[in-house]
């Protein structure tokens, strides 16, 4: 599988290392078995999600049909399984509890989906933690398990995971280019406007924005929009418009202001970290 060109999903739990000093090949080494661990879901979540391009390219499950994807996605699971048996005894535990996290979060982020019920603002951030934070914390608590560090950094993991996938949010509807998955030069030749282009409506997600919108006492024509998971950019379009009109935009992009401040006040009180300020400035092109 091709990996994006940002890797931020590997720099911000590689940061933590300043705090664990693990020697960097142990650190790396971690980072890729989560990144696998990462790379094997995707592809069962594109079939999910229905979506048609990833990074650039077609997805796997467009390619080779979806039998095929889910094997693949069932062997790289099983190979990463077999990587951690030698890495530590602990470490299958570690994973499993909590990639039994995402999964969830994944299942109730379907749920709301598939029934077209908008969730409170408070439990979507709880799904977000579930199913993004939790993929951070496995690398976090993994290296840390072959450390000598005692310090507990679940809530700043998990709210940095929150952070992440907000502006995931965000961006996918005013800057794409920003995004972890935004395909590279040579992608975006193979992908079209109808396939890149706010993909989060065509999907049919409850991001913030749209919570937002739903809460106000217009947000109809964005409902009705996000219902028919459209691939009509003309139509997306006048849907950003809407959320920026009902104020859902600068409402996501203070949480973001917030969020971005907690995280640094958090970082300064458990010691300062040179990397993880930085990966966290990286985060800031939305």
């Amino acid at each position: 599988m091709k990996v994006g060109n940002k890797q931020l999903r590997k720099k911000i739990p590689l940061a933590f290392n300043e705090w664990f000093k693990l020697p960097d090949n142990v650190a790396n080494k971690i980072v890729d078995l989560v990144d696998m661990l990462h790379n094997g879901s995707l592809l069962i979540d594109d079939i999910q999600d229905n979506t048609l391009v990833r990074r650039g390219i077609p997805s796997a499950h467009c390619v080779y049909g979806i039998p095929f994807t889910v094997n693949t996605s069932l062997q790289v699971l099983t190979i990463m399984l077999q990587k951690l048996l030698v890495l530590h005894p602990m470490a299958p535990k570690l994973v499993s509890e909590n990639f039994l996290e995402i999964v969830r979060g994944q299942g109730i982020e379907l749920y709301w989906r598939e029934h077209f019920l908008c969730p409170t603002e408070e439990k979507y951030d709880e799904m977000n933690k579930q199913k993004t934070g939790h993929m951070f914390l496995i690398s976090v608590r993994l290296m840390q398990l072959l450390s000598d560090s005692k310090n507990d950094y679940t809530d700043l993991v998990l709210t940095i995971g929150l952070y992440f996938q907000l502006r995931d949010d965000y961006c996918n509807l005013i800057q794409q280019e920003a995004l972890e998955e935004w395909p590279s030069e040579e992608g975006k030749k193979n992908a079209t406007n109808l396939d890149i282009y706010c993909e989060d409506l065509t999907e049919g997600k409850f991001t913030l924005p749209i919570i937002h919108a739903a809460q106000t006492s217009d947000g109809d024509a964005v409902l009705n929009i996000l219902r028919q998971r459209t691939r009509d950019v003309a139509l997306k379009k006048f849907c950003v418009a809407e959320l920026q009109r009902l104020g859902s935009l600068k409402y996501t992009r203070d949480r973001l202001v917030h969020l971005d401040k907690h995280i640094r006040d958090e970082i300064n009180r458990l010691g300062g970290n040179t990397e993880l300020m930085a990966a966290m400035d990286e985060l800031l092109t939305w």
